[in-house]
């Protein structure tokens, strides 16, 4: 029996520390409700959630841009709506103004009032954007056809949709419309002949402005189905991530009463290693 070295003690102290440093970290987890609070914890596991993270964030920022997306092409279907409304009524007025019971001074004021209705379709044309890019033509100041737009769908380079370049619904993208709005203007000039000559032109106009509307359309349903799934996807990986990340509580509060109960035996153990070294000194009575 030995005073100096008190081995049993010194075991006890030993398991006692251990446990302790298992109770703390148990009782990290679930202050915190994550499973890895740094990477000592689960060094491969953290690499791994953290990936996940990020892939979730990045599809996080793509349905974000999947929705001004979906936002700038309702703009753009919304305008074309109205300059196709335009158009019918263009189409009346000349239907009107065909005729032989319109008179010469009723033919003036339908070209004023045809006119007033292509200036109107024009400054569509020029105002509908989206954060500063117009969507109907190539910019506010140009009536030249629409640039070519990418919406990145995705975490990789490649995730694109785009919406086609082309679009031109002002007067002078439309068929024979600049013409129109000129001739409409030319009073006793604008007779029922002129009249009939352009109502192909509004109809090819028409079909002109339907088939814009159709890319924009399928541009769309192409971004809410994208959305669709990216959204379904995010769910998942976060579930993913937080079967590795976060805590399970029912388990950890379990394993913090196992460590809390060891950790009081511990403490009776190292008090009765301590109490067993007494028994040195009856050896010297």
């Amino acid at each position: 029996m030995r005073i100096n070295t008190n081995a049993a003690s010194l075991n006890a102290q030993e398991s006692a520390t251990n446990t302790n440093n298992n109770l703390r970290s148990s009782l990290e987890k679930l202050s915190s409700g994550l499973r890895i609070n740094k990477a000592s914890d689960d060094a491969s596991g953290l690499a791994i959630a953290d990936k996940l993270r990020t892939q979730a964030s990045s599809i996080g920022q793509a349905i974000s841009n999947g929705n001004s997306a979906t936002a700038l092409t309702q703009i753009a279907d919304k305008a074309m709506a109205e300059q196709s409304n335009i158009l019918d009524i263009v189409k009346q007025k000349l239907i009107q103004a065909a005729t032989a019971t319109t008179s010469e001074e009723g033919r003036t004021a339908i070209g004023k009032d045809i006119n007033k209705l292509l200036t109107q379709l024009d400054n569509i044309a020029t105002q509908t954007n989206y954060n500063g890019i117009s969507l109907l033509q190539a910019s506010a100041a140009s009536t030249d056809s629409s640039i070519k737009l990418d919406f990145q769908m995705g975490e990789s380079s490649g995730n694109l949709i785009s919406l086609g370049s082309g679009i031109t619904a002002n007067t002078h993208g439309l068929d024979g419309m600049s013409a129109l709005k000129a001739s409409a203007l030319g009073g006793a000039s604008f007779s029922a002949g002129v009249a009939r000559g352009y109502m192909k032109n509004v109809d090819s106009a028409l079909n002109q402005l339907n088939g814009w509307r159709s890319d924009v359309g399928s541009t769309q349903n192409q971004l809410e189905s994208a959305l669709r799934n990216m959204m379904t996807q995010q769910t998942n990986i976060k579930a993913a991530e937080s079967v590795i990340r976060d805590v399970d509580y029912a388990s950890e509060s379990a394993n913090f009463n196992k460590q809390n109960i060891i950790a009081q035996a511990g403490t009776y153990a190292m008090s009765q290693a301590n109490a067993v070294q007494q028994n040195v000194l009856k050896l010297l009575q």
